[in-house]
């Protein structure tokens, strides 16, 4: 099949493995679209017949829609992804009913089969050994299951990457949401930090208002007994987002 696509990678040590010479490849996020950007990127190089304004209008109500039959129950398939509704949680006897404390409703995505055949025109450019392992590789939020995606204020979320460790004298080192909307940065008290690994951060999410944030964790941790002299941060590729329904 012919090549129409390319992405690039940096490949990390992997942490899951105690093999030294094991590594796993992370693709380099060019950045995050939103719907009217590839709304605009289908008029200007697809050729969509319609305005971009017009097409993210469409977006909006097909979601929408969507997202309502999906809440009564019914799967969903595009050919692009299926989308299903499920029920997370563990109900310990036969009568016991859904408890929101307990239970959750998460929707799980996909790939279809016209997703899987543009996939199948990738070319690949492993651009090499990354110099930092730290990285956030993976963000789990606890109450709801959702990864790389939904944020629950005032619950756990599992951050998993390299070198996390929240390290530091420096008052800079911590985790910090920032606010996509109004560039606010809120940091994760430090006694909400509940578990501070080399691989992963177990934290309890702040009070954070609806909306789109980039994470980001500020560490001198270094791997070894010497801190870094002064602090280094990375963020994670993906935007997580707090539902407004959802804020404390």
């Amino acid at each position: 099949m012919a090549v129409l696509h390319t992405i690039k990678a940096w490949l990390y040590e992997n942490l899951l493995t105690e093999d030294q010479n094991d590594y796993a490849a992370r693709v380099t996020a060019e950045r995050t679209l939103s719907v009217r950007d590839i709304c605009e990127s289908a008029v200007e190089r697809g050729g969509a017949d319609i305005n971009a304004a017009a097409m993210e209008h469409a977006v909006a109500l097909f979601h929408k829609e969507m997202a309502y039959r999906l809440c009564d129950g019914f799967s969903v398939n595009t050919s692009w992804y299926n989308a299903s509704t499920h029920i997370k949680g563990v109900f310990t006897s036969p009568t016991e009913g859904f408890d929101p404390a307990k239970h959750t409703v998460a929707v799980e995505f996909r790939q279809g089969v016209e997703l899987r055949r543009e996939l199948g025109m990738v070319s690949v450019n492993i651009l090499g050994k990354a110099e930092s392992s730290f990285f956030i590789a993976e963000v789990t939020d606890l109450r709801t299951g959702s990864v790389n995606d939904l944020l629950t204020p005032g619950r756990n979320a599992r951050i998993s990457g390299g070198k996390l460790k929240v390290e530091g004298k420096d008052p800079s080192c911590g985790v910090y949401f920032v606010n996509q909307t109004g560039g606010a940065r809120v940091k994760v008290d430090e006694a909400d930090i509940v578990e501070n690994m080399n691989a992963h951060l177990l934290i309890i999410v702040p009070a954070l208002e609806g909306g789109t944030y980039r994470l980001e964790v500020t560490t001198q941790y270094s791997g070894s007994a010497k801190p870094l002299k002064t602090p280094r941060t990375t963020a994670f590729d993906h935007l997580l987002t707090v539902a407004a329904q959802a804020a404390l």
